[in-house]
C-alpha cells in the first residue's frame, strides 16, 4: 500500500496534464495549456477551480492583494502550471507558498514548456 498523500488524485490531474501535452506539444503560451487543461480536466470529470481569487494576510489581517494559483483540483491539490524551458526554484517556492497560503496539503508544479517531455514536481507540506 502506498503512504503517497491524494495519490488517486494527483494521477489523475498528472495524467491530465500527460494528454495536454501530448496533443499540444510545448511552444504555447501558458494561457495555451491553461484553457487545454481546462477543457480536459473537464472531459475528465476531475473537479477543479481555475484561477480562484484567495484571500492573504499579514499577521492574521487580510490583505488588499489575493493571489490566483492556476487550479485547485478535488478541493485539495494545488496545480500550478508554467510554459518555460526548465523549472526553477523560484517556481517551486512559488507552490510552497501557495500550499502555505492554501493551507492545503499537496501541490503539483507542472512545466509544458519542457522538452521533449512535460515536467511535473509534487509537493507534500
Amino acid at each position: 500500500m502506498s503512504d503517497l498523500v491524494y495519490e488517486k488524485e494527483t494521477y489523475d490531474v498528472i495524467g491530465a496534464c500527460f494528454e495536454v501535452y501530448k496533443e499540444k506539444g510545448c511552444g504555447f503560451l501558458e494561457a495555451v495549456f491553461q484553457e487545454c487543461l481546462e477543457l480536459e480536466l473537464g472531459d475528465r470529470k476531475i473537479p477543479f477551480v481555475a484561477q480562484p481569487k484567495l484571500q492573504l494576510d499579514y499577521k492574521g489581517r487580510p490583505l488588499k492583494q489575493t493571489y490566483s494559483p492556476d487550479f485547485i483540483c478535488f478541493d485539495k491539490v494545488l496545480l500550478e502550471i508554467k510554459a518555460v524551458s526548465t523549472l526553477v526554484d523560484e517556481h517551486r517556492a512559488q507552490v510552497q507558498n501557495y500550499l502555505h497560503a492554501t493551507k492545503l496539503r499537496v501541490g503539483l508544479l507542472v512545466n509544458f514548456g519542457h522538452f521533449p517531455l512535460v515536467q511535473h514536481e509534487r509537493f507534500v507540506l
